[in-house]
């Protein structure tokens, strides 16, 4: 019987990733489900080609496009994640949640109880949710596997989430395209440079992040709330070359470590394939990327949003969902020129520190509302201070 399986975010790189492995194992998967938010074009190529019956287009616009063109009749197109409950009539096995920035965090949280495992490659769904995450893959008994490539490098290193027996963690970071570059080089930084990762190929936001080591920040979040430890058993470790992921420290005085090419291909092949017996076709190991690993501590001085978590709470609280929006805020800004790179700290940091946040370090989420509604309300704040 073949594997069922949905994928929130089809037309994005995780999800295009995601149906080339599907493609090569046809044989294995029937998919119940595809999403994307604007890109109608390719989400019907995907849906004709895998014979998919049901998709979720959330832009209204762009939906009541599609709906308009579509003639085909045994292909059905919903506008919202409500619609979950017509399209599944019992479990299904995989989910891919790959939808970016807060708007994957409503998808996840309705779709958990539709599926006997799920994959989440978005680190914004986990870092201000994960309470409300948890408690619905309880509730709904649904296996959860981290897909961001450093996570499912811990995840496959421990072989799953306990913990007890850890000392520390070690997480790898690229130091993006600027790791050479002086202070003063750095004021003269333009979107087109920042977007340009040395060794992946990703989106524009999530290269912005990766130059100003925020996507590091994120993780190291992130790898709290999924593996119930606190900041002090992680450490960022600069590695240029973005082959070694990262490496765990045991208290039995062993130490494991997981190297892969620079391709989220393997994560998600190993998630969702698992259960077939069937060998990636990958590249030979490097010998000489192992002998020269070039591993060193990030100078703070460098990368001055490493100094957030320091401000970050222990346990899960609305603070996060603050630094969340105020630099998506600032990178999106910076991507469409209205700011300079080297703002981004600066503003961030203004905004962290303003009176009226302090208090958000002490409030778990709710619900869903109340992040959408904080995510909202600082966006806007954040903007203020952009175009001043």
């Amino acid at each position: 019987m073949k594997k069922k399986i949905a994928i929130l975010g089809s037309t994005g790189s995780i999800g295009k990733i995601t149906l080339n492995i599907i493609k090569q194992n046809k044989n294995y998967f029937e998919i119940k489900l595809l999403s994307t938010n604007k890109n109608i074009k390719s989400l019907i190529k995907q849906a004709k080609f895998f014979n998919v019956k049901n998709l979720i287009v959330t832009s209204e616009k762009h939906y009541k496009i599609l709906k308009k063109k579509n003639r085909n009749k045994n292909i059905k197109i919903y506008n919202n994640f409500s619609s979950f409950d017509k399209i599944f009539n019992s479990k299904i096995d995989y989910v891919m949640s790959s939808i970016t920035g807060i708007a994957g965090l409503e998808p996840t949280l309705k779709i958990i109880k539709h599926t006997k495992s799920i994959g989440i490659a978005n680190k914004e769904t986990i870092i201000c949710a994960w309470n409300l995450i948890y408690k619905q893959l309880k509730i709904y008994n649904t296996f959860f596997v981290p897909i961001d490539s450093e996570h499912f490098s811990i995840y496959s290193l421990n072989n799953g989430f306990n913990t007890s027996q850890i000392e520390k963690i070690f997480i790898t970071a690229s130091g993006g395209p600027f790791l050479k570059f002086t202070k003063k080089k750095l004021n003269m930084v333009n979107p087109s440079k920042a977007v340009q990762h040395p060794n992946w190929k990703m989106g524009k936001k999530i290269s912005v992040d990766s130059a100003t080591l925020m996507n590091k920040v994120f993780e190291v979040i992130e790898a709290q709330r999924i593996f119930n430890l606190k900041k002090k058993f992680f450490e960022i470790l600069i590695h240029p070359k973005s082959y070694l992921h990262s490496i765990i420290k045991y208290k039995n005085g062993t130490s494991k470590l997981l190297i892969h090419d620079t391709t989220m291909k393997i994560p998600i092949f190993n998630y969702i394939c698992k259960d077939i017996s069937h060998k990636l076709n990958t590249n030979k190991i490097n010998l000489s990327l192992l002998n020269n690993l070039e591993l060193k501590k990030p100078i703070q001085r460098q990368f001055p949003l490493l100094k957030i978590l320091n401000k970050i709470p222990e346990n899960i609280s609305l603070f996060e969902t603050i630094l969340i929006s105020a630099n998506d805020e600032l990178v999106e800004n910076f991507i469409n020129g209205n700011i300079k790179f080297n703002q981004i700290h600066k503003i961030l940091f203004k905004i962290l520190s303003l009176n009226e946040f302090k208090s958000f370090k002490y409030k778990k989420p709710k619900n869903l509302e109340q992040i959408i509604k904080l995510n909202k309300y600082v966006r806007l704040k954040t903007l203020n201070l952009c175009i001043v």
